[in-house]
C-alpha cells in the first residue's frame, strides 16, 4: 500500500478524489535521502555475501538453480547502485536522473527474467538433477525471511521521496523474495523428495514477474501509488 496519507474531497457530483501528500521539506527529504543510501549500502553488502555463497554452493551441488540465484544477487547489487547513483551529487533532485534510473531497474529487470527463463528451460529440456545442497536450502530461508523486511524499508523511503525508481528498486528487492522461496521449495523439493522438476517450473514464473516488472518501469509507471 502507498505510504502517503490520502484525504477526499468532493467535486460537486464528481467521485472522490484523492489528495497525494506533498513532497517533503528539505531537511526531512535529505534525511531520507540518508536512509535510502544506507538501506541501498546494506543491500549492496548482502547480496555480495549471498552471491559468493549461492556460487559455491551451487557450484558444489551442481545445482542450476543456486548458480542462478547468485547471478540474481549480482543485479540486485547493481539496483542498489543505482539507486546510490540517483542520490548522488548533482543527480538528487533531477527528473531526468529519476527517468534514467527507472529504465536502469528496468533493464536489470529484463537481464534477470532473461537469465532465470533460459536456465530454467534448459534445466527442464535436460532433465538436470542437482545433489542436495543443506548450504543453498539454508540460504534461502534466511533470504526468504529477510527480503520482504528490506523491501518494505525501501518502498516506504521510495514513497515518501516520490521516487518510482526507488520503489521499482523495492519491487526487485521483493522479488528477490519470491525467488528466494522458490529456490527453498526446489531444493527442498530435490532434496526430501526428488523432485527437480519444482524449482525450475517455479523460476519460469518469477521470470514472468520480473518481466511485468521491467516493462512497467521502463514505461514510468507505478510511481509512488503502487507496488
Amino acid at each position: 500500500m502507498p505510504e502517503e496519507s490520502t484525504q477526499w474531497m468532493e467535486l460537486g457530483e464528481a467521485r472522490p478524489l484523492p489528495v497525494l501528500a506533498p513532497d517533503p521539506a528539505p531537511d526531512e527529504r535529505a534525511r531520507l535521502e540518508r536512509r535510502t543510501r544506507l538501506l541501498a549500502w546494506g543491500g549492496i553488502g548482502w547480496h555480495v555475501v549471498e552471491f559468493a555463497i549461492a556460487l559455491a554452493a551451487g557450484l558444489a551441488a551442481g545445482s542450476i538453480a543456486l548458480i542462478g540465484f547468485g547471478a540474481d544477487s549480482l543485479i540486485e547489487a547493481l539496483a542498489g547502485g543505482v539507486v546510490l547513483w540517483l542520490f548522488t551529487g548533482r543527480r538528487r533532485g533531477s527528473r531526468t536522473a529519476e527517468r534514467r534510473a527507472q529504465q536502469l531497474i528496468a533493464l536489470s529487470f529484463f537481464l534477470l527474467a532473461g537469465y532465470v527463463g533460459v536456465e530454467a528451460l534448459r534445466t527442464l529440456v535436460n532433465v538436470d538433477h542437482p545433489a542436495a545442497s543443506w548450504v543453498g536450502i539454508c540460504l534461502a530461508a534466511f533470504t526468504a525471511a529477510t527480503m520482504p523486511l528490506l523491501a518494505y524499508a525501501k518502498r516506504r523511503l521510495g514513497n515518501q521521496l516520490h521516487s518510482a525508481a526507488t520503489v521499482k528498486e523495492a519491487a526487485q528487492t521483493q522479488l528477490c523474495a519470491y525467488l528466494s522461496i522458490a529456490l527453498l521449495l526446489g531444493l527442498g523439493a530435490n532434496a526430501l523428495a526428488g523432485w527437480w522438476w519444482a524449482d525450475p517450473l517455479t523460476a519460469l514464473f518469477i521470470a514472468a514477474v520480473a518481466l511485468k516488472e521491467g516493462r512497467e518501469s521502463w514505461r514510468g509507471e507505478g510511481c509512488c501509488d503502487s507496488c
